[in-house]
């Protein structure tokens, strides 16, 4: 209790006199507590083998303990000395014990208000970005119910219809246009002595029989869509040998695995 430092002034001291009053006090505390401690070493019995004995002394001891303590909690504490300028200082030293913890729990706390605040920004930060997300899911299902609402089931039919429709008169394009490659660069069914008619300048003569190429592209082609489980269209007299032979070496069409006189359309997907 020296030295005390209030609000960041200049140390103080305590008076000479304070100070030895203060000090004499401690020495009298101390020689009190010398001689209590005196008492109570003179007070323990020397050790002796009757247990029974050393037993009822202790709780002897102990009764008359207990009996001071209620004696020194029913008495009012007084103050350690009545000096003015002692309890000055100690009160200005207790207080800046004081001061300085407080500042501690202070510095922890505003720690721990800036960790909260910067938790709360994030959220908030964090619920900006959901809001944002519902509002587009909100904007995309009002969207789609206008849509449906707009398209009613006769419109959708409608359309469907539109789509099939184009879709037939392309594939007619495609099957004419098919048809004039093959007209154009595909030789007409002729019989097998066509060489032999021709080196003799007889008029060719056509089968009436055979199909043309284009009519057995497209059995094949109409045996794939129909059905699918079963592609495989049997080869008769009306398929013409060098047409078939030509689809198989191109790898337009295959051959049954276990029937030769079956031939399919070759997978080009």
């Amino acid at each position: 209790m020296g030295e005390v430092r209030a609000d960041g002034g200049a140390a103080g001291r305590l008076s000479e006199a304070a100070e030895s009053e203060l000090v004499q006090q401690c020495e009298e505390q101390f020689a009190q507590l010398e001689k209590l401690q005196n008492e109570i070493v003179l007070c323990e019995p020397d050790i002796c083998e009757d247990h029974q004995e050393q037993v009822s002394w202790s709780v002897n001891r102990l009764a008359v303990t207990d009996a001071e303590l209620k004696l020194w909690k029913s008495m009012q504490p007084s103050l350690f000395v009545a000096n003015a300028e002692i309890l000055l200082h100690a009160g200005k030293d207790e207080m800046l014990k004081l001061c300085s913890e407080l500042e501690m729990v202070v510095s922890c706390c505003e720690a721990k208000r800036d960790k909260l605040r910067e938790t709360k920004e994030l959220e908030q930060k964090w619920l900006e970005e959901k809001k944002q997300v519902l509002l587009a899911a909100n904007d995309h299902i009002e969207r789609l119910r206008v849509e449906k609402e707009k398209y009613s089931e006769l419109n959708i039919l409608l359309d469907t219809k539109a789509k099939i429709q184009k879709m037939k008169t392309y594939q007619e394009q495609l099957m004419e246009s098919l048809g004039d490659i093959l007209e154009k660069h595909v030789p007409p069914p002729q019989d097998e002595s066509t060489a032999s008619k021709k080196k003799k300048n007889i008029p060719l003569e056509i089968s009436e029989d055979l199909v043309p190429l284009s009519k057995i592209l497209e059995v094949l082609m109409d045996k794939v869509m129909n059905t699918p489980h079963d592609p495989y269209v049997t080869i008769d007299h009306t398929f013409w040998p060098p047409y078939v032979e030509m689809l198989l070496r191109y790898g337009i069409a295959v051959r049954h695995q276990e029937n030769n006189f079956k031939i399919r359309l070759e997978t080009f997907f």
